[in-house]
C-alpha cells in the first residue's frame, strides 16, 4: 500500500565558512541515511556555510560558495533517489533570505525561505536576513548560471509551499518557526501535510532541551504527524555551543532521540514510521477536522516520488521511546567539554594552561576538561576516527592512542598554581591534589619578585610606597595592591602557555583558560585584565551555584576526591595579607552580597527585564519573610552600584561558553551602555518613596 515511510534526519558539527569541511559532512550524512533505506534526508539550519558566518552573510562570496557547495551535491550520484533538503542562505530580488533547498535526482523542488526569523538574545537574524512574508505565495527563482548547467533548469519554485509526493506531503520549518505563537506546522496540518520538517541552529541553555523536545512533541499531539527536527551540534566558531537533539516525534510522542553532546562530526537518525497511524489519529479529533475544513491551501509542488515503498507489509515500524534528559550538572559536565575539543581542535593548538588557584571556579574549569579527556577517550574506544586523527595531531604523535583521561589530560592540560605571600598553604595543597588526580602536568610558582618588582618602579618614580589596609593604607592603595598581583598572573599564564612546551621539548603553544563565573561578571568582581583575561572561559556562563553542584558531580562520578576540601572551603581571591598566617578576605564579604543574591539579581536583570525599581517590587514580596523593605532597597541600590561601576570590564570580557540567559556578555547578547550615572538619582528616589510608604 506504501505505508510505511523512511526519513532521516541528522546533527552535524559544521563550521562557519569551512565549505569543504561542511560539504564533507553533509555527503557523509546522505550516505549514511541512504545505507539505512531512508528516503529523505534533512540538514540542519544554514548547513552549507555554517550557521555563524555573522557579518559574513553581507559577502557575495559566502552567497557564491553556497551554491558551489550546492553544485557539487546536485551533480553527486550520491544524493540520487533521495529528497535532500539543505540549509543555505539565497538573494532573490536583491534580498537575502535563510532558506531551505530541496532537491531530488539533480532537479530542484523548492526553496523555502524562513518567515519567522530569530532576533532575540544571541540571535541577530534580522541584521542579515529578511522574514518571507508573503504566506501561500509562490513565486520563481531564476537559478545562477553554475545550477541550470546541473539541473537543466531556468527557474524554480520560491516561497511557502508544501511538497506533494506520490505517498504523502511534506511541509517545512525552519528553527523559530517552531518556537513562534503561529507556527506554520498548525496550518499546514490542517491543510493535509503529514510530515513537518525542521532544520535548526539551536544553542544550548543549562535546561533548554526540554523546552524544545516538548515543542516537537505538541506540535504532533493536537494536530498528529510525523515531526523531523535536524540540528547543528559543536562550536563553529562563537560563544554557542550548539547542542544537537535531532529527533523524530509522531502523534506527540518521540520515536528516535538523538545526542545532545557527543565529539561525532555527524549523526544520522533514520526512522521508519506508518502513515496510517497519523491518517488514524487524526480522524477522531473532530474539532481539528472542522478547522481543516476551512483552511486556505498551500501551493503543491508535486513530486514523482514516495518515500515508501509499495511492498512494506513486512518493514519493521518504530515504536516510541522515553526521552532521557540530562541533569545540569551533566550538561555542564559535557557541553563546554566539548566546546572546548572544538576549539582546541580548530585552533590548532597543542592543549591549554589553567591558573589554577585552588577554589571552586578554577577547580570547575579543570574538571571540565578532565570531562573533555574522558570524552576523548571514549570516542576513540567507540571507533572515532576523526577524534583520533585529531588527537594525535594536537599531541604531535602519529601512533599515539588516548586510553587512559589522566594520561592523556597530561599531554594536553598544564595548571598552574601562582603563589604569593597572600597565599594560604591550603589551597597550594588543593590545588597540588586535584592536579594530581585529573593528571594535568602541574606548575608551582612565587609571584612575590614580580609583584615586588612592579611597584618597586612605582615606589622609585613617586617616591610613595603604597600599603595594604591592614597595613595602615588607604583602600585605593590596597585595591592596586591586589591588582598588581592579578594582573601578573595573567601575563605569567600568557608567558607559560607560550613557552612551557618549549621547555617540555615539545612543539606547539596552550591556550590560556579564564574561570570567572557568570556571577562575579555580572557584579565586576574581577580585576580587568587579570587571570579572567584569557583566550576562552569554559565556565563564564554558568553560576556559582551551579558549578558548586557540578563539583559534586564531579567527586561522585570522577572519584576526585580533592574536590571535597574545596566544596568546604569560603571562595576567597587570596589577594591581601593573611592574618595569622590564614586567609581573612572571603569573596561575599568583598563583594557584599551573597552568590545566591547575585544570581536572583542577574535573573530579575535580564530575563525579567527589571530595572532598580522593578527589582525592589519584585524582591521586597520574593524576600518578605527575610527582608524588610528598608533592607531590600539597599541590597538592590547597592547591587546596582556596584553593577553600573564595573560594566565597563564587560567590553573585555573573555569569550565565554554561553550557558545562561542572564550572562551579562556584552558582545551580542547583553547589550548595555558602559559608562553609567552611577547615582541611578531618579530611580533610587522611585524606591525611597516605596519604602517611606510601606
Amino acid at each position: 500500500m506504501g505505508r510505511a515511510v523512511t526519513v532521516a534526519t541528522c546533527a552535524l558539527n559544521q563550521w562557519a565558512l569551512d565549505f569543504e569541511g561542511n560539504l564533507e559532512r553533509i555527503f557523509r550524512s546522505i550516505d549514511i541515511a541512504k545505507s539505512k533505506g531512508a528516503r529523505y534526508r534533512l540538514g540542519p539550519e544554514l548547513e552549507i556555510c555554517g550557521y555563524g558566518c555573522s557579518d559574513h552573510y553581507y559577502e557575495s562570496d559566502t552567497l557564491l560558495h553556497s551554491f558551489q557547495v550546492l553544485e557539487k551535491l546536485l551533480e553527486s550520484p550520491a544524493t540520487q533517489d533521495i529528497i535532500c533538503d539543505v540549509g543555505m542562505p539565497v538573494l532573490h530580488r536583491n534580498v537575502r533570505y535563510n532558506c531551505r533547498v530541496i532537491f531530488l535526482n539533480k532537479r530542484i523542488l523548492l526553496i523555502r525561505p524562513k518567515m519567522s526569523l530569530a532576533n532575540t538574545g544571541n540571535y541577530r537574524e534580522l541584521r542579515w536576513f529578511t522574514p518571507w512574508s508573503k504566506a501561500r505565495h509562490v513565486e520563481e527563482y531564476f537559478l545562477p548560471r553554475i545550477i541550470q548547467e546541473v539541473t537543466g533548469q531556468e527557474t524554480v519554485p520560491f516561497g511557502d509551499a508544501v511538497l506533494a509526493t506520490k505517498d504523502t506531503c511534506l511541509g517545512a520549518e525552519i528553527c523559530e518557526e517552531l518556537w513562534a505563537p503561529n507556527s506554520p506546522h498548525i496550518e499546514m496540518g490542517l491543510d493535509g501535510v503529514e510530515i513537518f520538517t525542521n532544520s535548526s541552529g539551536s544553542h544550548h541553555v543549562l535546561r533548554k532541551a526540554r523546552a524544545r523536545v516538548d515543542l516537537v512533541n505538541s506540535a504532533t499531539a493536537k494536530n498528529g504527524g510525523i515531526y523531523i527536527l535536524a540540528n547543528q551540534r559543536g562550536c563553529d566558531g562563537d560563544r554557542l555551543y550548539y547542542d544537537g537533539c535531532a529527533m523524530i516525534s509522531m502523534n506527540g510522542e518521540t520515536v528516535a532521540q538523538g545526542s545532545q553532546f557527543s565529539l561525532d562530526d555527524v549523526e544520522v537518525l533514520v526512522a521508519t514510521l506508518d502513515l496510517e497511524d497519523v491518517r488514524s489519529y487524526r480522524a477522531e479529533i473532530s474539532s481539528r477536522n472542522l478547522a481543516a475544513s476551512k483552511v486556505n491551501p498551500y501551493p503543491r509542488v508535486k513530486v514523482n516520488f514516495a518515500l515508501s515503498c509499495p511492498d512494506d507489509i513486512a518493514v519493521p515500524i518504530c515504536m516510541p521511546i522515553q526521552w532521557r534528559h540530562h541533569s545540569p550538572e551533566e550538561e555542564i559536565s559535557l557541553g563546554p567539554a566539548c566546546w572546548l575539543w572544538d576549539y582546541l581542535r580548530r585552533s590548532k593548538q597543542a592543549g591549554f594552561l589553567l591558573p589554577l588557584s585552588g577554589g571552586v571556579d578554577s577547580s570547575a574549569t579543570a574538571c571540565i576538561v578532565y570531562s573533555m579527556c574522558h570524552q576523548v577517550c571514549l570516542a576513540v574506544k567507540n571507533g572515532n576516527a576523526d577524534v583520533l586523527a585529531d588527537a594525535r595531531r594536537i599531541v604531535n604523535d602519529e601512533t599515539y592512542i588516548p586510553e587512559d583521561p589522566p594520561e592523556f589530560c597530561n599531554r594536553v592540560f598544564t595548571t598552574c598554581y601562582m603563589a604569593s605571600e597572600n597565599s594560604s598553604q591550603d589551597t597550594c595543597n588543593r590545588a597540588k591534589l586535584l592536579a594530581e588526580q585529573i593528571g594535568s602536568y602541574h606548575i608551582n610558582l612565587n609571584i612575590d619578585a614580580a609583584v615586588k618588582a612592579v611597584v618597586g618602579i612605582f615606589s622609585v618614580v613617586t617616591g610613595r610606597i603604597p600599603q595594604f589596609s591592614v597595613h595602615g593604607g588607604s583602600s585605593r592603595e590596597s585595591l592596586a595592591l591586589q591588582n598588581v598581583q592579578a594582573r601578573i598572573r595573567m601575563v605569567l599564564a600568557y608567558l607559560f602557555a607560550q613557552l612551557t612546551l618549549w621547555a617540555r621539548g615539545m612543539p606547539g603553544g596552550l591556550l590560556v583558560l579564564g574561570s570567572a563565573n557568570v556571577d562575579e561578571s555580572l557584579r565586576g568582581y574581577l580585576t580587568k585584565y587579570d587571570c579572567s583575561s584569557a583566550d576562552i572561559n569554559p565556565i563564564g556562563g554558568i553560576s556559582k551555584t551551579d558549578l558548586k553542584n557540578f563539583i559534586q558531580y564531579c567527586i561522585e562520578n570522577f572519584q576526585l576526591t580533592a574536590l571535597s576540601s574545596i566544596m568546604s572551603a569560603p571562595p576567597t581571591a587570596e589577594l591581601e595579607p593573611l592574618v595569622d598566617g590564614q586567609v581573612a578576605q572571603t569573596d561575599e564579604a568583598d563583594m557584599g552580597m551573597t552568590y545566591a543574591e547575585l544570581s536572583i539579581y542577574g535573573k530579575l536583570r535580564k530575563i525579567a527585564k527589571a530595572g532598580p525599581y522593578s527589582m525592589f517590587c519584585k524582591l521586597i514580596n520574593m524576600w518578605k519573610e527575610i527582608c524588610t523593605p528598608r533592607e531590600v532597597a539597599s541590597k538592590v541600590k547597592h547591587f546596582f552600584r556596584m553593577y553600573s561601576v564595573n560594566r565597563h570590564k564587560m567590553t573585555t570580557l573573555t569569550p565565554s561558553y554561553h550557558a545562561e540567559n542572564y550572562s551579562p556578555d556584552d558582545n551580542r547578547f547583553d547589550l548595555r551602555p558602559f559608562l553609567y550615572n552611577t547615582s541611578w538619582s531618579w530611580q533610587f528616589r522611585c524606591i525611597d518613596k516605596q519604602v517611606n510608604a510601606l
